[in-house]
């Protein structure tokens, strides 16, 4: 893997754990997938927000 691709993808995941629906709309765009991170996010479901976004962008 490339050092670029190395540091896009650390990016991507040090952004799903700060902010879990960006990383998914970043990965998907507003898709499902992005509405579904924002619910679980807002409902209190912080960790699963971070567990969705890592699975979404990994």
């Amino acid at each position: 893997m490339s050092t670029v691709a190395t540091q896009n993808k650390l990016l991507m995941i040090i952004l799903a754990i700060l902010l879990p629906p960006a990383a998914v709309f970043a990965q998907r765009g507003l898709s499902g997938q992005f509405w579904l991170n924002i619910v679980l996010t807002l409902l209190g479901f912080w960790i699963v927000g971070i567990i969705h976004a890592l699975a979404i962008t990994l």
